[in-house]
This record gives C-alpha cells, structure tokens and sequence, in this order.
C-alpha cells in the first residue's frame, strides 16, 4: 500500500461528496491528500489513486501534469512558487523572481542543495492587485513581496 489509512480514509471523505458512481470527481482532492502525505506524485503515487477511484490512469496524470500545484518530482521542503503571470509581472513578480533565484542560488524548477528550497514559477494565483506575490508549499499565498519582505519570509522558513 502506498498511502496510510487515514489518508485512504480522507480519500473516502473526499469520494463521498459526489453521486455515487462519479467517485473520479474526487481526483484532485485526492491527488493533494497524496502529495501532502508523499511529498510529491510519482508515476506509481498518480496509478494508485487512478485505481482507488476507478479511473484510467492516464486521467488521473492528465489531472496531475495539467495544473502546477502538483508536483511530478521530488521538491524541497519549502517550495515557493511566484506569479509571473503578466499582471504580477509588471507588478513586481519578474524582479522579486530574479531575487529569489539570486537569493537561493537556483532557478525555477531547482532545489537548494541542502533540500529545503525549491523555487517554481506559477501561474497566476488570483491576487494581482497583491503583486508580487509568493505561494508557499501550496497553501500560504504571501503578498506584496518586496525584498525586504522575501528576506523575512526566507529567515522565518529557514528556522522551520
């Protein structure tokens, strides 16, 4: 098995909010409770929850490549993603990107060495007039993000 019971037990919540026989509605709740467990989805990760609600795998992967909150490789324990959608991006993404990069030493889609920073690029997470804006590790959305504040955010992360 690859995921808990009670993670399986969150799936079977999740199910449950649909009619019976369109459990495959549940995949994107589903895939974020095995991501949260696992720290990413691998191709086996993706195939089981395909399985668990009866779907094709391919659908469930359709699912998991499609939209940027999943992550299809091992990241580090802080992913930060930036908007640079074009909004954000003349708001301030772009510059408070080329910070973070500098910042870490990586780029997008890199980790840190020592596995606590990943940096992503993002697409755009609906708060334009907060730019630039941060999400970290898919749940906390970090707005008006200046130096000063990504400085602030990364002392706070590295603590954790």
């Amino acid at each position: 098995m690859i995921l808990t019971p009670e993670t399986l037990q969150e799936f079977d919540r999740e199910i449950a909010k649909y009619p019976a026989g369109e459990q495959r509605s549940a995949v994107m709740a589903c895939l974020a409770l095995a991501q949260r467990e696992l720290g990413w989805l691998s191709p086996e990760t993706i195939e089981f929850v395909a399985n668990y609600l009866g779907m094709a795998p391919i659908a469930a992967w359709e699912v998991a490549s499609f939209y940027n909150m999943y992550d299809l490789a091992p990241v580090g324990r802080h992913k930060i993603t930036v908007c640079t959608n074009l909004p954000c991006a003349l708001s301030g993404g772009v510059h408070a990107a080329e910070y973070l990069k500098k910042k870490l030493g990586i780029g997008f889609d890199e980790t840190t060495p020592d596995g606590k920073f990943t940096l992503k690029e993002g697409e755009c997470m609906g708060a334009c007039g907060d730019a630039p804006v941060l999400l970290h590790n898919n749940h906390r959305m970090c707005s008006f993000m200046t130096k000063e504040r990504i400085d602030q955010l990364l002392a706070e992360l590295e603590k954790q």
